[in-house]
């Protein structure tokens, strides 16, 4: 279920060591087990890297942090906050939206699938990248925090001038990974329902994020997905 030989040969380089380490061999086993035992994983098999395989390590200009994968029936496709095309976009990614409207005037889309700005250079990044079918966080602390982690600290480290956008209290928590001298780290509320009106609504990240990139000679990311 996890194999990782079908990486992006440059994120398959980057992240070689980890796939030989302890913690990945017992990952690989707990996976193994959940769909021997009948569960149903999200995202498929083939979309599980879907983050990585979308933005190659070295296209990553902007790194946004989800925590897990969507649980309901063909939601996940394998990057935070998206959903395959057909499926009403969620809560969270309509604030999203509403947020990019009011920091850039761009109208919403119908649908909630952001390849685009995954091909744009913004890696979406859930921390844990397998979910059991309607069981939120049912495959936390099983070893992807600990793979997905070492991508943080590692594009810390061998890029410059990401931006990295950290919303809600978890996404917040992985600060620590990064370096702030050579990064832009923009902090806000979750777009979700409950906590997007305490800090989320009004934090103008997205016209942030370009300027920030021209700023350091880079491309700006195109936001409309219509």
């Amino acid at each position: 279920m996890v194999r990782p030989f079908k990486l992006h040969p440059v994120w398959l380089e980057v992240l070689n060591n980890e796939f030989s380490k302890p913690y990945f061999s017992e990952l690989k086993k707990f996976l193994l087990n959940e769909k021997q035992s009948g569960q149903t994983i999200f995202p498929p098999g083939n979309r599980i890297f879907a983050a990585l395989d979308e933005t190659p390590f070295d296209k990553v200009k902007v790194v946004i942090i989800g925590q897990d994968p969507y649980h309901g029936p063909n939601q996940a496709n394998g990057m935070c906050f998206s959903v395959n095309r057909g499926i009403t976009p969620p809560p969270s990614l309509k604030n999203i939206y509403k947020e990019i409207e009011t920091d850039l005037g761009i109208s919403p889309p119908a649908h909630g699938d952001l390849t685009r700005w995954a091909e744009e250079g913004v890696l979406l990044l859930n921390a844990v990248l397998t979910v059991r079918a309607n069981q939120p966080a049912s495959h936390q602390n099983q070893g992807w925090e600990q793979f997905t982690n070492t991508i943080i600290k590692t594009l810390s480290e061998k890029k410059s001038n990401l931006v990295f956008l950290l919303w809600g209290a978890f996404a917040k928590s992985k600060r620590n990974l990064i370096d702030a001298q050579k990064h832009l780290i923009l902090e806000a509320a979750h777009p979700s329902p409950f906590s997007a009106y305490n800090g989320f609504m009004g934090c103008k990240h997205f016209s942030k994020t370009n300027a920030y990139l021209k700023q350091n000679g880079l491309e700006e990311i195109n936001w409309n997905l219509n």
